[in-house]
């Protein structure tokens, strides 16, 4: 990394960047997808010229990628895309690299959206987002910003079903692509990140066992199966809640205990929400859950933990741990809530290993390059990464690997090509 520091930025302490240098460094060894993809950005510079804002977590992984998308001539702003997300080293490790960050771990509301402000400041050509933060404001506050963007890239769930609500109503002005459509996104990062990361967040928060406890699961998509699975890999009794019919019956199917929120709030000891939703856990839940039950997010947002609900049922409440608080009930209660109601893989632990992200990223780096090269002829709707970007990530990975596959014959290729079946 260079030395010279970003002209504009808001940071914890630039002292820490060579922490975050080393940190950044150590991820990248499990990131060897995007470090084919940096080589190559170095070479061709398909992004040179083009502002880029990105909100994102700022982390580790997330420094792997930034430093990809300058290699390939970007010039790029980041800024978190939530308040307990950042990783203050990290975010000094990139100022030191020459790219502007405003992030701070712990940053309240309003701190959280001038670093917001100040992203969209650059006039971005283009954005990446975790959450569709940026796309929103611009939309919101900043229309003066519109025709300049050719486009934008989507992380996560929450951010696809907001964009998708905008497209559907005729109010996105350019197009995004929705970088969690993607297989090499969705079917490993949501399930496998998720999975292993929110475990990780609950044991680093609370050191509680979680062999014989049972762990209710709010929501069966890729990463409540993710979740699901560990924790029952882990000793626990999963139970699921859902409100979608196919997803409940593949829980069934899988293995799980599956009833109503009500009902599994009587008998949960540590409650995960991963919907996407809006007061997942709610007053009647609340009411329901025995004492000393532990509550925790690992959605985009913390709107699926009706805090306010369980404030109003509150008489007293305390910080016990490092992201751990307790909430006495006025019936004598005490509940828990961990992380702020936020992605408490990212709160109180490290969020998703690289291995992971290296795929994610793969797709933000491929996705920004495509935009570029493509946006004139897309319409302002969201758009899933094209397959052939997905299979290539999917064939560098197992490269990494050291795996090999075999591919289809010239006679296979024409049987599958045929009308015909065989008899």
């Amino acid at each position: 990394m260079v030395s010279t520091p970003a002209a504009n930025y808001d940071v914890k302490d630039l002292g820490l960047a060579e922490v975050g240098q080393r940190r950044i460094a150590w991820a990248g060894r499990e990131m060897p997808v995007l470090a084919q993809i940096r080589e190559r950005f170095a070479r061709e510079r398909p992004l040179a010229g083009k502002r880029l804002s990105a909100c994102l977590h700022v982390t580790a992984e997330t420094g792997n990628l930034a430093l990809t998308l300058q290699a390939g001539g970007a010039d790029v702003v980041l800024c978190a895309s939530n308040p307990l997300s950042t990783q203050d080293d990290v975010a000094a490790a990139l100022v030191s690299a020459g790219i502007p960050v405003y992030a701070i771990k712990g940053e309240n509301e309003h701190t959280y959206y001038r670093h917001i402000s100040a992203a969209l400041d650059h006039r971005p050509h283009l954005t990446m987002d975790d959450g569709c933060d940026l796309v929103a404001e611009i939309h919101k506050g900043r229309r003066e910003l519109i025709p300049g963007v050719i486009g934008g890239a989507e992380e996560t769930t929450t951010g696809v079903i907001r964009l998708r609500a905008m497209a559907a109503e005729g109010a996105l002005e350019f197009p995004v692509l929705a970088v969690n459509e993607a297989d090499t996104k969705h079917l490993f990062d949501n399930r496998y990140g998720t999975g292993q990361s929110t475990l990780d967040g609950i044991i680093r928060a609370t050191n509680v066992l979680l062999a014989g406890k049972t762990i209710v699961v709010c929501g069966y998509g890729w990463c409540g199966r993710g979740v699901a699975s560990r924790a029952r890999g882990m000793g626990a009794q999963v139970v699921i809640t859902e409100v979608d019919s196919i997803r409940a019956l593949e829980a069934v199917m899988d293995g799980f205990q599956v009833m109503p929120q009500l009902r599994a709030a009587e008998i949960g000891d540590i409650f995960i929400t991963v919907t996407g939703g809006v007061n997942v856990i709610d007053a009647a839940h609340l009411a329901a859950m025995k004492d000393g039950a532990i509550m925790c997010n690992s959605g985009h947002f913390n709107d699926e933990i009706n805090i306010p609900a369980l404030e109003r049922i509150t008489t007293s409440r305390s910080i016990v741990r490092d992201f751990v608080e307790e909430f006495r009930t006025t019936d004598g209660r005490a509940l828990y809530l961990l992380g702020d109601g936020r992605l408490i893989n990212l709160a109180a632990a490290e969020g998703h290993p690289a291995s992971v992200m290296d795929m994610s990223f793969a797709n933000q780096a491929l996705g920004a390059e495509y935009m570029v090269r493509e946006a004139q002829n897309l319409s302002n709707q969201v758009h899933v990464i094209p397959r052939e970007i997905d299979r290539e990530i999917a064939r560098l990975k197992l490269l990494s690997m050291g795996i090999r596959i075999d591919t289809l014959t010239a006679e296979q290729e024409a049987y599958f090509n045929s009308r015909k079946s065989g008899t």
